[in-house]
C-alpha cells in the first residue's frame, strides 16, 4: 500500500512568495506554520506506509500459515482415512505413518496460532495507519488553509490553518501511542 501523495509544493510556494512580497508581518508567520506542517506531514507519512506495508506484509504471512494448517489437516485427514480402512481389515499404521498423523496435527495446530498470532499483528498496525493517515490529511489540509491565508491575507484563516495543524498533530500522537 503507498502513502496518497498530495501534490502541496505550489501551496507552499505560494505561501513563500507572499511572505517575502507581503507587507503584512504575519504572512511570515503563515510560512512557517506551513513549514513545520510540510515537516510534520513528512515524518507522518513515512509512518502511515510502515504501518501499512507491516500491516500487508504480516496479513500475508498468516494467509500463508492458515493455509500450510490447512494443508497439514488435509494430510493428516488422509492418513486418518487410510488407519480407519486399515483397521476393517485389522492391520495398523506403520509406525512412520503413526509419527507422520501425530506430526501433522501438531504442525497443524502450530501453524494455526502463528497465523492467529500474525493476523493480531495485522491489525495492531491497521490500528496504528488510521489516525496517522488522519495526521497526515490534517497536516496537508492546514497547509492549504495556511495558502488560502495568504493569498486572501484574511488571518482567520491562518489561526484556522494552526488548528487543523494541531488535530494533525493530536491524530499524530494517537497513533504513535497505539
Amino acid at each position: 500500500m503507498g502513502t496518497p501523495e498530495v501534490p502541496l509544493e505550489h501551496a507552499h510556494e505560494t505561501i513563500e512568495h507572499h511572505a517575502h512580497h507581503s507587507s503584512e508581518p504575519w504572512i511570515m508567520g503563515v510560512a512557517l506554520t506551513a513549514a513545520v506542517l510540510a515537516a510534520l506531514a513528512a515524518v507522518t507519512a513515512l509512518y502511515v506506509e510502515h504501518y501499512s506495508d507491516e500491516a500487508m506484509r504480516e496479513l500475508i504471512e498468516s494467509n500463508d500459515l492458515w493455509n500450510e494448517s490447512q494443508a497439514e489437516s488435509i494430510k493428516e485427514k488422509e492418513l486418518v482415512t487410510q488407519k480407519l480402512t486399515l483397521e476393517i481389515m485389522k492391520r495398523d499404521l506403520s509406525a512412520e505413518d503413526r509419527k507422520k498423523l501425530a506430526d501433522y496435527g501438531t504442525k497443524k495446530e502450530e501453524h494455526r496460532i502463528e497465523a492467529k498470532r500474525k493476523h493480531d499483528e495485522s491489525e495492531a498496525h491497521v490500528r496504528k495507519h488510521l489516525p496517522l493517515s488522519l495526521g497526515l490529511t490534517m497536516f496537508q489540509v492546514g497547509i492549504a488553509i495556511g495558502a488560502i491565508s495568504a493569498l486572501t491575507k484574511q488571518k482567520a484563516f491562518w489561526f484556522v490553518s494552526i488548528a487543523i495543524g494541531a488535530a494533525g498533530v493530536g491524530f499524530f500522537a494517537w497513533g504513535l501511542l497505539l
